[in-house]
């Protein structure tokens, strides 16, 4: 929940009467919406940018976070090619969300202006971003591994399957069976690995210009 309030706090709209750094397919991202962006992209990483001392740190940093504000307008193009549509009680529900981890609404009103909205901008960019993780979603869908490749997986990495029950903390891990224990990695591999060719497909696919 915290990255993702911050993700949408820290965002600047694309209305800014800012310098464009990147278009994709035509569409500009600016410089504000990306300094806005790098600072919480830092933060997650618990970092802040007066601590980085490094210019060619800095560099590398701030081009992380370029790219994955470019995969963003990649997803949410995607989504208006695929027609999804969140409804409004979608959007309704998740800006109450955002707004209720505020200690008044007037705290929350101050932030959205912070980062460069008004209640309207942030409901259109709220749908937007809940469209664009839909589109992801669809993009990265994998079918449950077989038994069979279960079982393969179970056998490549059997001491380390039994090394991860012996040592984890969490409870519904360490009495899993060893076999349910594989399915689990093996899915979540399958589907980081889905996601990875997504992004890169649509980057692929599209016209990414990167400006200096």
């Amino acid at each position: 929940m915290r990255t993702w309030l911050l993700c949408l706090l820290m965002l600047a709209p694309l209305c800014h009467a800012d310098m464009p750094v990147a278009r994709v397919n035509g569409v500009a991202i600016g410089v504000l919406r990306l300094e806005h962006y790098f600072s919480e992209y830092l933060q997650a990483q618990g970092r802040a940018v007066t601590s980085i001392r490094n210019p060619q740190l800095y560099r590398r940093l701030r081009e992380q976070a370029l790219d994955e504000l470019i995969d963003k307008e990649l997803l949410w193009q995607a989504a208006q090619r695929l027609g999804i549509v969140v409804d409004d009680a979608q959007v309704a529900a998740q800006v109450a969300e955002v707004e209720a981890a505020f200690a008044s609404p007037a705290l929350f009103e101050r932030r959205l202006e912070a980062a460069g909205f008004d209640r309207v901008g942030f409901v259109e960019y709220t749908r937007h971003e809940l469209a664009a993780q839909q589109a992801y979603a669809r993009l990265s869908e994998v079918a449950p591994p077989t038994d069979d490749e279960v079982q393969a997986f179970y056998q490549a990495n059997r001491e380390n399957l039994a090394q991860r029950q012996n040592q984890s903390d969490n409870t519904s891990v360490s009495t899993q069976t060893p076999l349910a224990l594989a399915r689990e990695l093996l899915l979540a591999h399958q589907q980081a690995q889905a996601r990875q060719s997504a992004r890169q497909r649509l980057r692929e696919s599209a016209t990414v210009e990167r400006i200096d």
